[in-house]
Order: structure tokens, then sequence, then C-alpha cells
């Protein structure tokens, strides 16, 4: 990471549904053309159901499909948006084919199982690792550059 980018880091609760559409508007609303929001966690955390609450606060209305088998989704929102899910990908090279670079050129871009890119994402990448808490709970550890702060505002837990 450039070091001359101040770096947040803070621990979010999502209780429940809303709490995690909540957490996909605070981030639409400071997204922008050239962002990359890596969504990780097991399969079931919700990495999908935040990618699906982000892309409805940009305004998409029509169907929100996994893009699990056709490996990225494009949409046009009040900026384009490319929806990327590498769980199938075996080597980061095949982003050059997933067309990852003009993305970023041209929109912002969620990508989910994003280690399996290695360091093919942008040093200033918001990362959000989603994990399971009691019951129908999630957690959400979020770290990405000082920019972020005004999303973090309702954060419930600051690690640095």
């Amino acid at each position: 990471m450039n070091n001359d980018i101040k770096h947040l880091s803070w621990t979010l609760a999502l209780p429940d549904a809303a709490a995690t559409e909540a957490l996909g508007a605070r981030i639409a609303a400071g997204l922008q053309s050239g962002d990359a929001v890596a969504l990780a966690g097991d399969l079931g955390t919700g990495k999908t159901t935040l990618a699906r609450a982000l892309l409805r606060a940009l305004g998409v209305t029509g169907a929100v499909p996994s893009p699990t088998f056709t490996l990225v989704q494009h949409y046009a929102a009040r900026l384009p948006v490319s929806h990327y899910d590498l769980y199938r990908i075996e080597d980061p090279a095949e982003l050059d084919e997933l067309g990852l670079d003009e993305a970023l050129a041209s929109g912002a871009v969620l990508i989910e199982w994003p280690e399996k890119a290695a360091d093919r994402l942008p040093d200033d990448a918001l990362r959000i690792e989603l994990s399971t808490a009691a019951g129908d709970a999630r957690q959400a550890h979020i770290e990405g550059p000082a920019r972020w702060a005004a999303q973090a505002s309702e954060r419930s837990h600051n690690d640095g």
C-alpha cells in the first residue's frame, strides 16, 4: 500500500439484512470511478447480498444475479459498475480476459473472492471481509483509504 495514503480500519456489526443494506448504501454514496471494492469471506457470509445492496443504492433496478457462473456482470448505474465473482478463477492472469483494468478505467468494480486476484487489485481498494456471528448476524471488517471515513462514521468499533 502506498505509504502516503492514510489507512482506516474498522469492524461493523451487521445484525440483520437491513444493516447489510445500509452498509451497501453508505459505500455506494462514496463510490467513484476507479474504485475497487473487494468482498471477502466464506460461502454464505453475505458478499453477494452486500454487492446487491450497493448496486441497488446506485440505482440498479433490474435483476442483480450472482456472477458466479458468468464471472462478471456489468451495470449502468450512477456510474458504470462491474461485479466480478472470482471463485472459479484459477490464475490471476485470467483477469486480463475479464477486462478488470478496463472496468476500473471506466467505472467502479466489486470483486467477490478477491484473494483469487493475487496482487492485481489496486492498492487503494476498499477491502471488506464478512464473517458470520451469532445466529443470522454477520460482521464486516473494513479497511481502506482515509477518504472512506464518512462511510465509517456509523462504525461500531475503530481498530485504527
